[in-house]
């Protein structure tokens, strides 16, 4: 697991698996980026994901390529880069579509004030 502050990237089938059981176990709100090298808007969104994961250290972020993984690019329907997914103790709870930096910030803030 990383630090408060850091950005889990997730470049393997087997890391990816390993960080699910995180992601299902944990309390915190979960934000995993599906993202590609090549997509200029994934790569604008980097420095605002950066920040995010440094205010605000009870939300766990995570960096999944697309390319990489295809699997769970599949199970989690991404059609679109990049796509944001916020999950509680594995469950689907929002969806950002595209580099859309205060509609990720509005629904970060509305998962994480919920108790």
């Amino acid at each position: 697991m990383a630090e408060d502050g850091q950005i889990i990237s997730c470049e393997t089938v087997a890391s990816w698996n390993e960080q699910l059981h995180t992601i299902k176990a944990s309390k915190k709100l979960v934000v995993v980026n599906f993202t590609a090298s090549w997509c200029g808007p994934s790569r604008s969104m980097i420095p605002i994901l950066v920040e995010l994961a440094k205010k605000l250290p009870d939300v766990i972020f995570f960096k999944v390529d697309v390319d990489d993984l295809k699997t769970a690019t599949r199970d989690f329907d991404v059609q679109a880069l990049p796509t944001f997914i916020l999950l509680k103790q594995g469950n689907i709870v929002d969806k950002v579509v595209g580099a859309r930096k205060d509609e990720l910030q509005q629904k970060i803030t509305l998962h994480t004030s919920k108790v």
